[in-house]
């Protein structure tokens, strides 16, 4: 079975919003884990920060990353076009400094 893959990385901004970084990412963190079942055909969502890789001893080179699998294009569109991924968007925007995406059928 293909499932396409979607993986998003973030650098974020030191402070932002009036908050610090390590703030900003817990709440990006929380915000993105409540979008997990937006799309029906969501099979695979997970959220890591820089935090837990350290934490295991591993190198971190961005912030924040997201992978996820859908079962098809059609599911990655409803979980991006669902209104609170989209309410999510301005706030990911205002922390942001950087960011990186890539999808992939596999």
């Amino acid at each position: 079975m293909t499932t396409l893959k979607h993986i998003v990385m973030w650098k974020l901004h030191e402070h932002a919003e009036g908050a610090d970084k390590a703030t900003n990412v817990r709440l990006m963190k929380d915000k993105l884990l409540a979008c997990a079942q937006l799309s029906s055909g969501t099979l695979r969502f997970e959220v890591v920060t820089a935090q837990e890789a350290h934490a295991q001893g591993l190198e971190a080179t961005y912030d924040i990353v997201l992978f996820s699998e859908f079962t098809d294009k059609a599911a990655l569109d409803a979980y991006a076009e669902h209104p609170q991924h989209v309410a999510l968007k301005g706030f990911i925007g205002a922390i942001r400094e950087s960011r990186q995406c890539m999808d992939w059928e596999s």
